[in-house]
């Protein structure tokens, strides 16, 4: 999610309420993707990570796109009531802080991408090291320097 909205509503929470709440859910942090991985068991973990940005017209417009979307916060301990007064607070210190010249608002998206390896008896599986028949060296000899 967009992390300039996290900004702006923390800011608008300060300064408005003297302390903060989680308005927005928690994001995974890509160092700890790969770890997520192998404790679930996999091996050669790959994390990946995509960042795109999209312009909307308003922070509102924004706002209600994560609501279209089901992006709103996904915590069960939090606080439900969010005061009129710090939601137009976080807008104005969103478009404030982050806006355009054309009026319009970045929101900067991650998406994070990740692989692993689970071992499974139809695989097949790496021979014992020097196993081989063949050298590297008789197949440069054979097929020359190409």
């Amino acid at each position: 999610m967009a992390r300039e909205l996290r900004i702006a509503c923390t800011v608008a929470q300060m300064e408005r309420e003297g302390g903060i709440s989680p308005r927005i859910s928690p994001l995974a942090q890509v160092r700890d993707a790969g770890n997520l991985l192998t404790r679930a068991g996999f091996t050669l973990p790959g994390v990946d990570v995509d960042e795109y940005v999209v312009k909307y017209e308003s922070a509102l417009e924004l706002i209600e796109h994560l609501r279209t979307m089901g992006e709103t916060n996904a915590l069960v301990q939090r606080n439900k009531l969010l005061k009129r007064e710090t939601a137009l607070a976080t807008a104005a210190i969103y478009e404030s802080m982050f806006g355009a010249e054309d009026g319009s608002v970045p929101a900067t998206y991650q998406v994070i991408y990740m692989t692993g390896w689970k071992e499974h008896e139809s695989q097949p599986r790496a021979k014992r090291r020097g196993s081989a028949t063949v050298s590297f060296h008789d197949i440069k000899k054979q097929f020359g320097n190409t």
